[in-house]
């Protein structure tokens, strides 16, 4: 049997290394053996999936169920639940079904935190995290995901940059501009020789290796996800640039030996809550066991970000102040290029930490207000992790005239304040009257991050049920609309902003059914995104609120023609039923929706049974509902 330590395969992170490993190269690989299910259930998942497959039928955790089963898997239950907390959710139907890897490349990519395809504001926090689950082993010739560790924290501008509109961020756009992606690499078609496919020296490889270089950031390298055992899954930071990679074995035989891959979007519901740990000696670390990286002496702008992360995975807070030179970090905070994303973040990062968090406050501050969309982001980053003494700073941001100074105001306050009422207001009002959509959008998204901190921390506790008031009223206000692909007439990846909406709101999903339509909204999505947040915590946190949002979520079931905002809806509803807290006493609202819970759900034609199990909501009632067509 094979071990981690074998050097055929690929390295898989022990329990115990998960955070620290997370919390620097921002990706991280779980055995088979780990997750506490039986081997047999892999093989059953392939084998289904290869039937629908060949028959060119529609592939989804509905008409393979067990992987439903790998979903609520001990272990990667343990592992997620270091991660991103307990009673962590699932984005619907966004991409959960599988992946076969063939004959071309993607570009190197983000993800867009989910939904997909719209521009949502990015965690450096672990809020959210992609988990890739390959059913099969997969050899270093069949395609194996490719990813670039250690590039999490680092981006590129989007606000002003179109190649980036649509949130997918790209590092090599011209990839595609160029016509490459579209190229087939290996297989019959291929110009090259199979020599140059099997080494990795086709014009293909060599640009995407070039890609990675041209960043100039530090540690990153090019990895491979292979070899893997069957039943191994990848977990990775949504922020991690990835993408699809070909094939380079006998194309012949690719028919009859697919190599699948689910890919399921994660997120918190719970804000962490642990004790501090021993923290790792960052300076200290070795040569990295998954990449073979050399991780000695990093560097004070890398360790700063790793250990204000790691530290936040497990208490939800700052760590404790190091020593720093305000002014020498201030001036680094504008060093100019792309390539000095991560000195501009690293300073930021250093400045938080500092013992003077008023000196720190105020540079951030004047650097939060730069015309440079990358000064502005760091400063962004670094008042976040200053913590709740940032909060003045956001309060004062979110009144700004400048529309991206109050997206990065109402956000701040998500993810880094305390719910007061002040933090209430300017939330609640960014939502209710800003004229921009993507401001509007990520107000949403706030509100739930602060519900959220404000249930674990007791701080704010009694706002909760206005921060839920709040989001139902938006679902009154906001409408969808028509995705921008088609309203356009283009692929969602050079749609650009109209007079009706300034940020990508993706591409529609229909799945070919007459109650759905290609629309989707990003208001919408966010507030219920925020909604099944804090429908997790259980009704008593909700007191009077509750029943507002059951009639809510029911209308939205019942009526939405956009499927996501239907399939959070559902979670949301089916959360309030099976996650109540242990000694809550069951709410008659919660029992009478208990009781017809079934029958709401079944009112929708599609069901979002990757985020329902994961919800609580029992696999057995599968079959309680018509069989996929």
């Amino acid at each position: 049997m094979n071990t981690d330590d074998d050097p055929t395969q690929l390295h898989y992170t022990p329990p115990e290394r998960l955070v620290q490993e997370f919390a620097c190269r921002g990706l991280v690989v779980l055995s088979p053996e780990s997750l506490g299910v039986p081997a047999q259930i892999h093989a059953q998942v392939y084998a289904q999936e290869k039937a629908a497959y060949l028959a060119k039928k529609p592939i989804s955790p509905a008409s393979v169920p067990e992987v439903l089963q790998v979903l609520n898997a001990p272990g990667l239950v343990a592992a997620c639940d270091q991660l991103i907390g307990p009673n962590w959710a699932i984005v619907p139907f966004t991409h959960n079904a599988s992946f076969t890897s063939g004959a071309r490349d993607q570009h190197w990519h983000k993800d867009d935190n989910g939904p997909y395809n719209a521009r949502k504001q990015r965690h450096h926090q672990a809020v959210q995290i992609e988990m890739l689950y390959y059913p099969q082993a997969v050899r270093p010739d069949m395609g194996p995901t490719a990813t670039i560790p250690y590039s999490q924290y680092w981006a590129l501008n989007h606000e002003e940059n179109q190649d980036n509109f649509a949130g997918a961020d790209h590092l090599d756009f011209n990839y595609m501009l160029s016509g490459m992606e579209g190229q087939p690499i290996s297989g019959p078609d291929s110009k090259y020789s199979p020599e140059d496919i099997r080494h990795r020296r086709t014009a293909h490889d060599l640009r995407m290796r070039q890609a990675v270089t041209d960043t100039g950031w530090p540690l990153v390298l090019p990895l491979e996800a292979a070899p893997l055992r069957a039943g191994s899954i990848v977990l990775y930071s949504h922020n991690t640039y990835h993408r699809g990679n070909h094939r380079r074995d006998d194309w012949q035989a690719w028919e009859q030996n697919p190599r699948f891959m689910w890919r399921f979007w994660l997120y918190r519901t719970a804000e962490p809550a642990g004790d501090p740990l021993p923290e790792p000696d960052w300076n200290r670390l070795g040569i990295d066991p998954l990449t073979q990286v050399d991780l000695a002496d990093p560097g004070e702008d890398l360790t700063a970000v790793w250990r204000y992360h790691y530290h936040w995975m497990v208490t939800g807070r700052t760590p404790p102040p190091r020593p720093g030179q305000a002014e020498t970090l201030a001036a680094q905070l504008y060093a100019k290029h792309e390539s000095a994303e991560p000195a501009r973040i690293g300073a930021a990062y250093r400045l938080a930490a500092l013992g003077d968090r008023r000196l720190a406050a105020q540079h951030l501050e004047r650097a939060l207000y730069d015309e440079r969309e990358s000064v502005r982001r760091a400063a962004t980053y670094g008042l976040i992790a200053l913590g709740p003494e940032a909060t003045p700073v956001f309060l004062r941001a979110t009144a700004s005239p400048l529309k991206w100074v109050r997206k990065a105001g109402v956000y701040g306050l998500g993810d880094a304040s305390p719910l007061t009422s002040e933090v209430l207001q300017a939330a609640a009002t960014r939502l209710e009257t800003d004229p921009s959509v993507y401001v509007r959008a990520v107000a949403a998204g706030t509100l739930g991050c602060l519900g959220r901190r404000a249930i674990a921390t007791g701080e704010g506790r009694d706002l909760v049920p206005a921060c839920l008031v709040a989001l139902v009223q938006s679902l009154s206000r906001e409408e969808n609309r028509p995705c921008m692909s088609r309203a356009q007439g283009r692929s969602i990846k050079f749609v650009r902003p109209t007079d009706e909406c300034d940020v990508c709101e993706g591409a529609g999903v229909d799945f070919g059914l007459e109650r759905f339509k290609p629309v989707r909204s990003a208001v919408r999505e966010n507030a219920l995104w925020s909604l099944v947040i804090l429908c997790s915590h259980g009704a008593g946190v909700l007191r009077e609120a509750l029943e507002p949002a059951v009639l809510a979520l029911k209308k939205v079931i019942r009526e939405d023609q956009n499927a996501i905002c239907v399939g959070m809806a559902m979670d949301a509803l089916s959360r309030l039923v099976h996650l109540r807290p242990a000694g809550e006493a069951e709410a008659p609202a919660i029992r009478a929706l208990k009781a017809e819970l079934v029958d709401v759900l079944g009112e929708a034609p599609l069901r979002p049974w990757e985020a329902l199990v994961r919800g609580g909501f029992g696999a057995e009632n599968l079959a309680r509902f018509a069989p996929p067509a």
